[in-house]
């Protein structure tokens, strides 16, 4: 498996199990139940989802496969656990993993914008400091520069972890957040793939 075909759960579910590392030490790993709440979190996530149960457990199992993430459940806990393994499986440091959370959580953005997202995380002294980790995670081929928008200063940089920005739901997402018809095609090629790879697992599992 390739890490740039991730679905779009798997993408949520590994930038929370990165997130919460580093915000929230005492309570990680992850309970399945903590890590469904923090997918389906409404604030510091674009899209904002709602992933049932199942989405995230098997999202968390195929991480656990791909070498990205792993049980951690202890002898005292019956209680089923995640952490993730990104640093070892994709070669990252402390703030390059910090910059690829929050893009995996938000989509694409400007240096700036990951600067002010990444202060629970790790710091940086200036968006100079932001760009060598962008640069970096690019020479290693997890992220790319993309074109400027009309209007901005910056230019914005995206995650190739996989199509879809981290966002597919178990439920419609209301109409102002539907995609534009500009994107409608490239989102919809992003889903059938996914929903191609689970099928091809499914039978897999089954044979």
């Amino acid at each position: 498996m390739h890490f740039g075909e991730l679905t779009p759960p798997e993408q949520r579910v590994l930038g929370c199990l990165i997130e919460k590392r580093f915000t929230t030490p005492e309570q990680y790993p992850l309970t399945l139940n903590a890590l469904r709440l923090a997918c389906n979190q409404s604030t510091n996530r674009d899209p904002v989802v709602s992933y049932h149960e199942e989405t995230v457990r098997e999202a968390a199992q195929r991480l656990s496969r791909y070498g990205l993430a792993r049980l951690a459940s202890g002898h005292s806990s019956r209680a089923t656990k995640f952490r993730h393994l990104a640093e070892d499986a994709l070669g990252l440091d402390s703030r390059q993993l910090a910059v690829l959370c929050v893009l995996l959580l938000r989509g694409a953005q400007t240096p700036g914008e990951l600067k002010g997202r990444t202060e629970r995380m790790c710091s940086f002294a200036s968006l100079a400091d932001v760009e060598a980790v962008l640069e970096a995670l690019a020479g290693k081929g997890h992220v790319r520069r993309l074109a400027r928008r009309p209007g901005q200063k910056e230019d914005r940089f995206e995650h190739l972890l996989g199509a879809g920005g981290g966002g597919s739901q178990d439920a419609p997402p209301p109409a102002a957040q539907l995609p534009s018809a500009a994107g409608a095609d490239r989102d919809l090629v992003a889903r059938v793939e996914a929903l191609e790879r689970q099928v091809r697992e499914l039978w897999e599992h089954l044979g």
